[in-house]
């Protein structure tokens, strides 16, 4: 064993390359991944086909649903345009915003140009075609989930620049990961406590990856030609926690938080905090449970040299990286009370009134003040292209509320479908989860997501005569199953790159994920969900 554990780490620090140095993994060293054949592919269609589809869409193709509008189902917002513009104007300003969605989505799957170039001109495209005037476009880069977003980055990069997140992950795991079973069970805590106090996906995944690459290549798994099961195991269900996480918290990123205002909208209530955490949360922990058993068990079954390091000394360099940091100072301290305060805040939101919006406001301009504060402005780590991003998304959801074309085409397609007043409530439950979930493997976006089927859902809802909530909250929180593919998410593309895993071996992990997950919902829709009063008869009946 001696002699193999040898020649693993000469092998592994042949040509100077040392598999233990975690300044190894930053995200600036990541190799690149070249695009595939197919990427390539449609790189080259996308701007072509996004061009005819709009040409084709907007002046040569028969739509009867745009153009017989009964404006009595139509929403207050797009009943007011109907009224001011008239039937013409309004069919013809529906016909420009399919036409725009369709091809801003083509833009955004095959990549053709920056997806943030997409969506500036996406948002001048609904000014040009007068879906949209120039102040209720313009304005969506102010939209407080924008805010958000923004302030949200500020307290990350707080933890990150005062080391607090890298402190408490390598504690965890020298602490509590003493076989490899241990290691991956303190991942999914690390993940569940990160998630709450870090709203930025992306932020987690850099900040635990040269974690988990060091706890790799301990185990023998150091990527490339030295992939094996642990090394898989540990980047996709990382990737797994890192997702769910975010799917515990309304804040865990803005699109929860958009579900959450799209449906406070509907229902005429909000939906707090605490609200969302009392649901969510004992579904991500269960989902992240199961992907531990799934993955380890029968997916990528460790093999008996794979549960033990391949590394002599490897978890005490984990050691002495963490002793490098020394004790924890003054400013630690003062980003975890600010943090935690703002937690706090947000997890009683319910009993103050205060917006999540407006506690990371403060939280971030306690953070930011000279003297008092722990981070400077330009330590702040504000990815303006995915807010970019992020603005077109939110402006193309505001041509959605004054055509309504969501709840026009919903009407129109389940007519065509043939189903009516009498469609059992599974069936709709079945089909929304369905494509909410399984949607994720083509849309790249949760925003994009979020924008397309909460309206969807909400109106399905309204159209069938059940709760918003029974179809509208379940699909919400399929939201954050970005984890199949290296194109679902920014934290998927990320860990692809460290090269631990193929496309079929993540393809096989998620879709397996994912089904499971369906068939979780199911069962949520007659326990958990009727349990709450969401699903009040539950989904089939059954009990």
């Amino acid at each position: 064993m001696k002699v193999e554990q040898k020649e693993q780490e000469t092998i592994e620090h042949e040509n100077g390359y040392d598999p233990l140095d975690m300044s190894n993994y930053n995200l600036n060293k990541l190799p690149k991944k070249e695009r595939s054949k197919i990427e390539k592919i449609l790189t080259i269609i996308g701007a072509p086909l996004a061009i005819l589809v709009f040409i084709v869409i907007n002046y040569f193709a028969k739509l009867d649903f745009l153009h017989n509008i009964d404006p009595s189902t139509l929403s207050e917002k797009a009943r007011a345009v109907y009224d001011a513009i008239g039937p013409e104007a309004f069919t013809a300003t529906n016909i420009s915003m399919l036409a725009l969605f369709l091809a801003a989505v083509i833009l955004w799957i095959t990549e053709a140009i920056p997806n943030y170039l997409t969506s500036l001109i996406l948002i001048i495209g609904l000014v040009l075609t007068n879906v949209l005037t120039e102040v209720d476009a313009y304005h969506q880069l102010g939209h407080k989930v924008m805010w958000l977003n923004i302030l949200s980055f500020v307290l990350a990069s707080m933890l990150v620049k005062t080391g607090v997140a890298k402190r408490f992950a390598l504690w965890f795991i020298l602490k509590f990961g003493r076989n490899a079973s241990s290691i991956f069970i303190s991942f999914i805590v690390i993940n569940l406590i990160l998630s709450a106090f870090i709203s930025a996906t992306t932020a987690k995944a850099a900040i635990l990856l040269p974690i988990f690459m060091v706890v790799s290549a301990v185990y023998g798994a150091t990527g490339g030609k030295n992939k094996n099961n642990f090394g898989r195991n540990i980047v996709l269900q990382n990737l797994l926690q890192i997702n769910m996480g975010a799917g515990a918290f309304v804040t865990g990123s803005g699109a929860n938080l958009l579900a959450a205002a799209l449906i406070s909208g509907a229902i005429g209530s909000d939906i707090f905090f605490s609200d969302w955490l009392v649901v969510a949360f004992p579904i991500a922990l269960s989902i992240m449970i199961i992907g531990f058993f799934v993955g380890t068990k029968f997916i990528f079954p460790l093999k008996a040299n794979e549960k033990k390091p391949q590394i002599q000394g490897g978890m005490e360099r984990l050691k002495r990286e963490y002793k490098q940091m020394g004790r924890i100072g003054f400013e630690e301290i003062r980003s975890v009370v600010i943090f935690v305060t703002v937690l706090a805040l947000w997890t009683t939101d319910k009993y103050h009134g205060i917006s999540p919006t407006a506690v990371a406001f403060l939280g971030a301009v306690v953070a930011l003040l000279p003297k008092v504060g722990v981070v400077k402005w330009n330590e702040v780590d504000i990815p303006w292209h995915l807010l970019l991003f992020s603005a077109g998304a939110y402006t193309l959801g505001a041509g959605f509320k004054v055509t309504d074309l969501p709840s026009l085409s919903v009407n129109a397609i389940f007519d065509g479908l043939g189903f009516n007043s009498n469609t059992p409530f599974g069936i709709l439950y079945i089909i929304l989860t369905g494509t909410m979930l399984f949607s994720a493997l083509i849309f790249q976006s949760k925003t994009m997501r979020t924008l397309i089927f909460i309206p969807i859902a909400i109106g399905v809802a309204q159209k069938f005569g059940y709760p918003v909530l029974s179809l509208a909250f379940p699909v919400a929180l399929l939201i954050e199953h970005v984890y199949v593919l290296p194109f679902n998410s920014k934290p998927a593309l990320l860990l692809y790159s460290t090269d631990q895993y193929s496309w079929a071996d993540t393809f096989k992990y998620g879709f397996t994920m994912m089904c499971i997950t369906w068939g979780l919902f199911m069962f949520l829709g007659e326990t958990w969900f009727r349990l709450l009063g969401y699903t009040p008869n539950g989904v089939f009946g059954i009990f």
